[in-house]
């Protein structure tokens, strides 16, 4: 049985929405009907469309609170009440810890944790005035959630930023539902400068229990699940997106030194 989601008449804004797994959330919520705003501090290089509609592209610097509480109430009188709130803005440069200085890390912090808080702050406002209430959604990582050598502090906001999301989803309840996604890896237009040529995307999915990388497009998808009145129930959760996760190495080290006898997987 297919199910639809259709969100007709919600204002959906998707930060960093313009290119990477923004633009896939952005694309999931045109095809669901949904009117979609991105903001990013540049626009996109060609316009985010997707079932024949295109998102409103607003400038936006999140890390400017100043600015960021004046986008929303903005935003509700050009475009009516927000609906759903998509924080997917982030990301870090490769730097191990002793390469840096705590500024140079503190700048990922506020990008990738305090940026989002402010902008829920800023959506909150608009969102609590409403009967029908809101939607905010974390756009997190398995960063977050073990070990991230290259990426500490990012990896630090990361969790934080799962810990924020359980504790406004209990401040806020039950005007506001608050959730967080945890990506693993995603496949975008970046992909190949970090994993190198498509044999290195390929060996780099072939790590993922599913055999590949994500879809922007699928993070849209579980976006637009924990936005829809489908998800009423759920507020606080923490919901993961990452193909089964990393396969531990301790199994292909098993597998190497020890490897199983020819009749191991027989029925007795």
């Amino acid at each position: 049985m297919s199910v639809t989601l259709d969100l007709s008449g919600r204002l959906v804004v998707v930060t960093g929405g313009t290119r990477g797994v923004g633009a896939g959330i952005a694309r999931a919520f045109l095809r669901a009907g949904a009117e979609v705003v991105v903001c990013a501090r540049r626009p996109p290089d060609t316009p985010v469309t997707a079932a024949g509609r295109r998102a409103h592209y607003r400038p936006l610097d999140l890390r400017d609170p100043a600015a960021v509480h004046g986008f929303f109430p903005q935003l509700a009188a050009d475009h009516g009440p927000l609906d759903c709130l998509v924080n997917n803005a982030g990301g870090t440069p490769y730097r191990l810890l002793d390469q840096g200085g705590a500024e140079r890390h503190a700048r990922v912090v506020a990008l990738n944790l305090l940026a989002p808080l402010t902008a829920s702050l800023a959506a909150y406002e608009v969102m609590r005035q409403r009967p029908a209430g809101g939607s905010v959604i974390m756009i997190g990582s398995v960063s977050g959630t073990r070990p991230s050598p290259g990426t500490a502090a990012y990896g630090a906001a990361k969790a934080g930023l799962d810990h924020l999301a359980r504790s406004m989803a209990v401040e806020w309840a039950p005007r506001v539902r608050v959730n967080t996604l945890v990506l693993g890896m995603v496949r975008t237009e970046l992909a190949a400068v970090h994993y190198g040529d498509e044999a290195g995307v390929a060996a780099v999915g072939a790590t993922v229990p599913l055999g590949r990388l994500a879809e922007p497009g699928e993070i849209g998808d579980a976006c637009v699940f924990l936005a829809s009145d489908r998800a009423a129930y759920l507020t606080g959760a923490s919901l993961l997106v990452h193909g089964g996760g990393e396969r531990p190495a301790f199994l292909d080290a098993a597998t190497v030194n020890h490897p199983a006898p020819p009749d191991a997987t027989k029925d007795t």
